[in-house]
């Protein structure tokens, strides 16, 4: 089993940066591929990015390549979504989700990742 917990979302304005940060329970973390997803009012839960198990790939939404980025701590169990450049349309509640394996999937979607945290609210204003 393994518990993820998000923290580091807020409100801020067009163009800022946030980072956001993923601690997960457990000795298994460095084991598995991990990702972000992220699910607007109404919209359904889509990929933002995710990386390996020793970072050495990653993967990104296109509506956030170029601004964002994914990185990892195995020694810290922690996994960072930095996010520059932000905009309206970024506005929504980021999960981070861990995999039961550790590289990543063909297709970036939920079904393919099986734990969830309970997910951080980020608010962009214009």
């Amino acid at each position: 089993q393994v518990q993820l917990v998000e923290s580091g979302g807020g409100l801020v304005q067009a163009g800022d940066s946030l980072r956001l940060s993923c601690a997960a329970s457990g000795r298994t973390f460095g084991s598995r591929a991990m990702g972000w997803f992220r699910q607007a009012p109404g919209k359904e839960r889509e990929f933002v990015a995710a990386i390996s198990w020793d970072g050495s790939r990653t993967k990104f939404a296109d509506s956030v390549k170029g601004r964002f980025t994914i990185s990892r701590d195995n020694a810290k169990n922690t996994v960072y979504l930095q996010m520059n450049s932000l905009k309206p349309e970024d506005t929504a509640v980021y999960y981070c989700a861990a995999r039961s394996v550790a590289t990543l999937p063909t297709i970036m979607r939920p079904m393919e990742f099986s734990y969830w945290g309970q997910g951080t609210q980020v608010n962009v204003s214009s």
